[in-house]
């Protein structure tokens, strides 16, 4: 199954939702606040949906409706100037076919996210450094930079991160919930026990290029060898918080203190934030549904019916969902625990985030208004939705510069 489809189907669990969350107040001055800030996501997987047939990302989409929760109608209602935006690769095999069919639909992903921004050139641009962001958020366009969520496409050639790179990728992750030729996933039984050694040279090749590194998915020892070797701060981009769930996709108090005492920026997702495991009756009639129709040839029509179709699954054996309540308990357990200076927000939008009362980013100025409420200041306001996470990009970027100048031959 696609990410695209598990986030539609994720979210499609909307229709038979009965529970109502109370709404967080937004009051005029948070959201004064909201608007006036700098506001980024660090994991946006909204390009799944860039090659969606009869799919815009320039209208106004429903969740209930067709399950996607970015677009820049709702961006511009939730106060979203940017973010990055993810090339997302299921993992497969390792083998040399495993790795060139990779390659190819990362590249193609890679693309697609291009010709979205050429295609609205009005409204979007791409970003290369943390400068970027601001001079396009204040020509009054959404910047996007780009992501890898796991480094398989890379195969064992790592001159391809330096192709990734020149397309606009500044963040990258080694690995996702399979182990793979880089490093040992936090969802998979350890081989490598942390990076393999040709992932130590990806951590390295991705300092010198200046892509942050992305502990998100991977193990322990990956996040303690990512923060003991490399030469800038990391970023964990859509992490939890172990202690309000304890679940393998988050981290514990201690190794979030050792990512924000090395300097870098733990970004809260929307995910593992409690037990959502179905009932035995609703894992069968799920199985009863059926397969979900291929994303990206199956038209708008059919994906709406199979929704609908699930979504009576969903009526009749209602899915456990967490809340806004339970995401705001992960951030706020994780500020509490390494301070405002090194938290940010990636909620995992369109890609299994979302919970009840923080559907899509047109909710996102409810996260101000609670900031707000527990006694955070304007200034760590801003740099908990861009300020952090633009900081450390900056960091990375010039230790790439002052590299690349020391390579630089004299004369």
């Amino acid at each position: 199954m696609s990410r695209l489809l598990t986030a539609l189907l994720g979210s499609a669990v909307l229709f038979a939702t009965t529970a109502h969350a109370a709404n967080a107040p937004v009051s005029k001055a948070d959201r004064a606040l909201h608007e006036k800030v700098l506001t980024l996501d660090t994991h946006l997987d909204t390009p799944e949906h860039f090659a969606r047939r009869g799919w815009s990302m320039v209208e106004r989409h429903e969740v209930k409706a067709d399950g996607t929760q970015v677009d820049l109608p709702r961006m511009d209602a939730g106060g979203l100037d940017g973010g990055f935006f993810v090339i997302y690769t299921a993992q497969g095999e390792l083998t040399a076919e495993g790795y060139r069919q990779a390659r190819d639909f990362a590249l193609e992903r890679a693309t697609q996210i291009r010709e979205m921004v050429a295609a609205h050139a009005d409204k979007f641009e791409l970003a290369y450094t943390a400068d970027d962001a601001g001079r396009i958020n204040k020509a009054g366009k959404k910047f996007v930079f780009q992501s890898m969520e796991n480094s398989w496409p890379l195969g064992e050639d790592l001159t391809l991160m330096d192709t990734f790179y020149k397309t606009g990728v500044r963040m990258a992750g080694p690995v996702h919930f399979k182990n793979n030729q880089f490093a040992d996933s936090s969802t998979d039984k350890p081989i490598w026990h942390g990076f393999s050694p040709l992932g130590l040279r990806w951590l390295a090749e991705a300092n010198r290029l200046g892509i942050l590194v992305d502990v998100s998915h991977a193990s322990d020892d990956v996040v303690d060898q990512a923060v003991q070797l490399s030469k800038v701060p990391i970023i964990a981009s859509h992490s939890g918080a172990k202690a309000i769930y304890d679940h393998s996709r988050n981290l514990d108090d201690g190794r979030l203190k050792k990512i924000a005492d090395a300097g870098g920026v733990i970004c809260i997702n929307s995910v593992y934030l409690k037990n959502t495991a179905a009932s035995p009756e609703r894992v069968a009639a799920l199985k009863a549904l059926g397969t979900a129709p291929d994303s990206e040839t199956a038209t708008e029509a059919e994906m709406v019916a199979y929704l609908k179709k699930r979504a009576e699954v969903d009526a009749r054996f209602p899915p456990v969902r967490a809340s806004f309540e339970d995401f705001m308990a992960s951030l706020t357990h994780t500020l509490k625990v390494v301070g405002p200076e090194h938290v940010g927000i990636g909620a995992d939008w369109d890609g299994g985030g979302g919970v009840i009362g923080f559907e899509d980013v047109a909710d996102l100025p409810k996260v101000t208004a609670r900031l707000k409420a527990a006694g955070y200041s304007d200034a760590d306001v801003a740099a908990i939705w861009g300020g952090n996470v633009l900081r450390i990009v900056r960091r990375a970027q010039d230790y790439a510069a002052q590299q690349a100048a020391k390579a630089k031959p004299i004369g």
